[in-house]
């Protein structure tokens, strides 16, 4: 009798080259992730004052302003531009609430309604600029940014807006920063400062905005292909105008928090938080490999600037490394959007 056995084949084992591509993809998807895991963690153990929830929140209020700047550069990021006026914005924002409490004696709310409008008025240039008159919206936003340096200082006098200042004309300043309105960013509720708040509100609304909706799925749609969204019926130059003018706002909110925070009109305030706006929102890009622009991505860049700030803040590193630091985090984050992600493999 034959007796036929059946054998079956044994299970290929993973080739080397497939483990090492998915190594990569985790790295590349998980990786910023990781690192800001690690330095929250290398912190909180090396220096027990970290850990405390105050400082935590501290940590958060630090770096509202550039986080809610941040969501605007991102917005102007989705269409494919690059908002380079947030800055600015932001420290006209802080001179027109000065200006309106200070020298016309106005209560906080109409202050608030002036910043928000400076700021839609500042998109609105952009955005005239940009979709009307066709320049690069790099260089647009940067001949802006200059415009309102210096509004901003005619505005003024070249001269920092504080109560009870003497005027150019010799009187008085009649007002003073309401209570109210410094309870924006002085503020807390149920112990978190108003800052915070503002930054989280606004990251959620950020991300149902450009994530749930479709006109953030169009602002996508323009930034990967603009052509192609002109014939598709799209209307691209509306779009990278609404953009625009939602970053000035963003922008001008940025400058209400940082208004209330140092409590005067300072010529100078604005001027260091481009850099920390670009350098958080272009952070986010490498967030869970997405390699584009998204409002969580910059949330988290913001919170691990604020983490190495801080950390090395409490160990007592000079201030002038920080930015050797965030610059490098800059660079990493590049390296993940830019160079490895364009390696990844599905």
């Amino acid at each position: 009798m034959t007796t036929t056995q059946s054998t079956s084949a044994p299970t290929a084992a993973p080739s080397a080259p497939a483990v090492g591509h998915r190594i990569q993809n985790a790295v590349i998807k998980y990786g910023f992730i990781f690192v800001t895991v690690t330095l929250f963690a290398y912190f909180a153990i090396s220096e027990p004052s970290f850990r405390d929830s105050a400082t935590l929140l501290d940590t958060l209020r630090y770096v509202s302003v550039a986080a809610v700047l941040g969501l605007g550069v991102t917005l102007t990021m989705a269409v494919g531009g690059m908002d380079m006026s947030v800055g600015a914005v932001a420290g006209l924002g802080v001179t027109v609430a000065a200006k309106t409490m200070v020298t016309y004696n106005q209560v906080g709310t109409v202050a608030i309604l002036a910043v928000v409008a400076a700021g839609a008025l500042a998109g609105l240039l952009n955005a005239l600029l940009i979709v009307v008159l066709k320049i690069p919206d790099m260089l647009a936003t940067l001949g802006t940014m200059f415009v309102i340096q210096g509004t901003k200082l005619i505005l003024v006098d070249g001269q920092s807006i504080t109560p009870g200042m003497t005027q150019s004309d010799g009187t008085t300043a009649p007002g003073r920063f309401t209570e109210g309105f410094l309870r924006i960013d002085r503020g807390t509720f149920l112990g978190v400062p108003g800052s915070v708040l503002i930054f989280g509100s606004l990251t959620v609304v950020a991300w149902v905005f450009l994530a749930r909706t479709r006109w953030g799925r169009v602002l996508y749609a323009i930034g990967a292909n603009p052509e192609a969204s002109r014939l598709a019926g799209i209307r691209v130059g509306a779009y990278r105008a609404l953009a625009y003018v939602l970053s000035g706002v963003l922008a001008s909110i940025g400058g209400l928090i940082l208004a209330s925070r140092i409590g005067q009109g300072d010529v100078s305030a604005g001027t260091s938080q481009l850099l920390e706006a670009v350098a958080v929102a272009l952070v986010g890009t490498s967030v869970l490999g997405r390699g584009r622009p998204n409002v969580w991505g910059t949330a988290l860049g913001a919170v691990l600037i604020g983490i190495i700030t801080t950390g090395l803040t409490i160990e007592g590193l000079p201030y002038y490394t920080q930015d050797v630091v965030e610059g490098a985090v800059l660079i990493l984050a590049l390296v993940f959007s830019f160079t490895l992600s364009k390696r990844r493999t599905v």
